[in-house]
């Protein structure tokens, strides 16, 4: 055998062996890289979206809660000043309540004094009445008069 016969058929078998795999070897394996470089390049781009998108969600849960906190302040500030209205507004009817009970009761007072008045009016006729039936029933005696009208001042 003649070496430069079989160094041309080696080099004959690796040059179609090369190309056997750049013909249908290496299109699949450089589809496949492409690919796989394609999903870590589409991870990457969805991982740092992710992050973009993390970072926006964390922005709004922050103003949400801020907004959260205004507005629970604003009801409370309203609820705070209802109160304040619903005490004045108890204050007054109690105040009105107080008012008309008391004026009830001055009423009721007088009424009562005048009654009063009028038993006493009713006694002391009464009273004057006896001590002049008495003055007449008795002689005309001055010191039985002065002792009469002296009974009827301890009676009065």
């Amino acid at each position: 055998m003649n070496i430069n016969a079989t160094l041309l058929a080696q080099t004959i078998m690796f040059i179609l062996f090369v190309w056997f795999c750049m013909k249908f070897v290496w299109p699949p394996i450089m589809q496949a890289l492409t690919e796989r470089k394609k999903q870590i390049a589409d991870g990457l781009a969805a991982g740092e979206r992710g992050r973009h998108d993390l970072e926006l969600a964390s922005r709004r849960a922050t103003e949400s809660m801020h907004e959260a906190k205004q507005k629970a302040g604003e009801v409370i500030a309203q609820a705070e000043k209802r109160a304040a209205q619903v005490i004045e507004e108890a204050k007054g009817l109690a105040k009105e309540e107080g008012d008309r009970i008391l004026a009830g009761a001055r009423a009721e007072i007088e009424q009562e004094i005048n009654r009063a008045r009028e038993q006493l009016r009713q006694q002391v006729a009464e009273l004057a009445i006896a001590g002049a039936e008495k003055i007449l029933r008795r002689e005309v005696d001055a010191k039985a008069h002065a002792e009469l009208l002296a009974s009827l001042k301890n009676e009065i």
